[in-house]
């Protein structure tokens, strides 16, 4: 595992097992994702994001587990699950919803299909944008 990886749970070290079954799981299905660490977040992509761990409280304190990520996906549409703690559409046709996971058994079939699609999503948005050519003036 990447040293920067490693770096961005110095502050959650008991959430690293859960990443790094979140990991496996994602490389299983998407053998092609590049993975990239930031100071407030660790993204998955083709080479366009389609997932991403962070420790984004989107549940109050009191319902939080004490280990926790937050795993992030985008899809064209708004998914709609009791799991899903949080949706938003930061630009029309792009919804980045949130699932906060506190145990393995969550990482379950159901979150990495949603991954999986989220990864399908992003890959037909790279090939979309490459056939676009621009408009001649």
């Amino acid at each position: 595992m990447e040293s920067d990886r490693i770096l961005f749970f110095a502050g959650h070290p008991q959430a690293l097992g859960l990443y790094l079954c979140l990991e496996e799981q994602i490389l299983c299905r998407v053998p092609e994702a590049v993975i990239k660490a930031s100071k407030t977040q660790i993204s998955f992509g083709n080479p366009r994001g389609f997932a991403f761990v962070s420790f984004l409280p989107v549940r109050p304190a009191a319902m939080r587990p004490e280990a926790y990520i937050t795993v992030s996906f985008g899809l064209g549409y708004r998914k709609q699950s009791p799991r899903i703690d949080g949706a938003v559409e930061p630009y029309p046709g792009r919804w980045t919803h949130h699932v906060m996971i506190g145990s393995p058994e969550e990482l379950d079939e159901e979150l990495l299909n949603w991954i999986a699609e989220a990864a399908a999503f992003s890959a037909a948005k790279r090939k979309e944008s490459r056939t676009q050519t621009p408009a001649s003036g």
